[in-house]
């Protein structure tokens, strides 16, 4: 079923992918295509997009809802103050998002409404945010094989002695045979 809006194709048609056009620059044709649909489904000119919308739309947050949850706490600041979730976005404004212990900032490029890929959603935005911390590097204590059982109390000494917590069973074993 052809509207006339359409060019003659009968859609977007998968080129073998050989990284002959990744060399060249030009991103795969779904790519384009996904960006074509997301430009189609933005706001027409001079329209603004609603913050806890747009931060969900560009995959900063899971659910619309946990959006404006986090704009109504305080964690999403627009232009250096925080925002209701119903503020108006416009393209050049930088957003700042506090969440799970790391701070994301990003500047709008594009405004859009519906949710779209990740590709895509890196599109619509430059992301200014500090590399994250990095992870210890050192394998986390007190883990155990599995099948290996219920931990004896030699085995919880150890564990409680790497996790540094060995002065605090001793201070526990002074209270229960102190005076």
């Amino acid at each position: 079923m052809a509207s006339e809006h359409d060019e003659g194709g009968s859609g977007p048609v998968a080129a073998p992918h050989d990284g002959a056009a990744a060399a060249a620059g030009t991103p795969d044709p779904t790519t384009t295509a996904a960006i074509a649909a997301a430009q189609a489904a933005g706001p027409q000119s001079g329209e603004s997009v609603r913050v806890d919308s747009w931060i969900w739309a560009v995959r900063l947050i899971k659910t619309r809802s946990l959006g404006a949850t986090a704009c109504r706490g305080g964690h999403v600041r627009v232009n250096g103050e925080r925002v209701k979730p119903a503020y108006s976005l416009r393209v050049g404004d930088e957003v700042r998002l506090r969440q799970e212990g790391r701070e994301r900032v990003v500047v709008v490029k594009r405004l859009i409404r519906k949710r779209v890929g990740a590709p895509v959603a890196v599109q619509c935005y430059v992301d200014n945010s500090p590399p994250p911390p990095p992870r210890e590097a050192v394998a986390p204590a007190g883990i155990r094989d599995r099948g290996a059982g219920r931990p004896t109390k030699r085995d919880r000494r150890e564990m409680d002695r790497l996790r540094g917590l060995e002065g605090l069973s001793r201070s526990r074993r002074d209270a229960e045979t102190g005076p």
